[in-house]
């Protein structure tokens, strides 16, 4: 069990960070420029573990790359660019809280990782504990920005299924590098006939893309992607219920207002969420009957 923490602990830097972007997003990026934000994001962030690894694609990894560079990096950053102009922090953060149960799902059907019901509950347990510590009456709905975010949560959710279907064939350097460029190449050509120039960019501006290139991208997803190597799907889902936490805490912090009671039961049912969905014990595990 220790290597497990060990790894849920790598695994946690990755929704830690991924909770600053809708802040940094909102607050410092450029509006109305979606597609150029996510291949900002992401290219370079490929270009730089590129320069880490220093290893190009190879074999079937030339169709896989675009494809996984699509659904975890390209298409999802474009969505998750739009919900996190559109919408709330609180309802963005909301329904990507569902990804937990998508994951297990998807896992079960893919790659015959069958979950145990501690993992569905602490998936419906880690959601309800989203929805009370971020809804609330006053909140706001956007149609686009919701179907922005449902569009987002599926994607991920079945792209890095499939990256751990096939990550144990090269480094996890390598893999996510090869998504990251896939998906900003793959963004740049769309942003330039959609979107026209490329935004102006300030002094807050290229800190801001700085920092979730480097932090909220390059590092966070070779975390990400390094825990699916090595826990269970379901697991690693339930570990992602960080991100709303951390947007929680950072908001609070800088806001300088003490949490609410309500937010309180909504983190702790969270926590709890996250401790459900602990890998078993090795010595839990008994073959199965044939």
């Amino acid at each position: 069990m220790e290597g497990n923490s060990r790894w849920s602990l790598i695994t946690a830097l990755a929704p830690m960070a991924w909770g600053t972007n809708y802040f940094v997003t909102h607050e410092f990026l450029p509006a109305g420029h979606p597609l150029y934000g996510a291949a900002i994001r992401a290219l370079p962030a490929g270009v730089l573990l590129l320069a880490i690894c220093r290893r190009l694609p190879s074999g079937s990894w030339w169709w896989k790359s675009p494809v996984l560079g699509f659904l975890n990096m390209g298409g999802f950053f474009a969505l998750v660019y739009v919900a996190a102009q559109r919408l709330p922090t609180s309802v963005a953060s909301t329904v990507m809280a569902t990804s937990p149960l998508a994951m297990t799902l998807i896992a079960w059907a893919l790659i015959a990782e069958r979950p145990r019901p501690a993992h569905l509950a602490g998936a419906g347990v880690g959601a309800g504990g989203v929805c009370l510590m971020l809804l609330t009456s006053t909140v706001s709905i956007d149609a686009l920005g919701v179907l922005a975010s449902v569009a987002a949560m599926a994607m991920s959710s079945l792209g890095y299924i499939l990256a751990k279907r096939w990550g144990s064939e090269v480094d996890v350097l390598a893999a996510t590098s090869w998504q990251l460029m896939a998906g900003g190449l793959l963004l740049l050509p769309l942003a330039a006939v959609v979107e026209g120039s490329p935004p102006a960019l300030d002094g807050p501006s290229l800190a801001g893309f700085g920092y979730i290139t480097v932090v909220a991208t390059a590092l966070a997803f070779v975390a990400w992607f390094a825990g699916l190597r090595h826990l269970p799907a379901a697991t690693v889902g339930l570990v992602g219920l960080l991100n709303p936490v951390t947007g929680v805490l950072l908001g609070t912090a800088i806001a300088g207002e003490a949490l609410t009671a309500q937010q309180v039961c909504g983190l702790l049912l969270v926590l709890t969420g996250i401790l459900l969905g602990r890998p078993a014990a090795r010595g839990d595990r008994r073959p199965r009957p044939t």
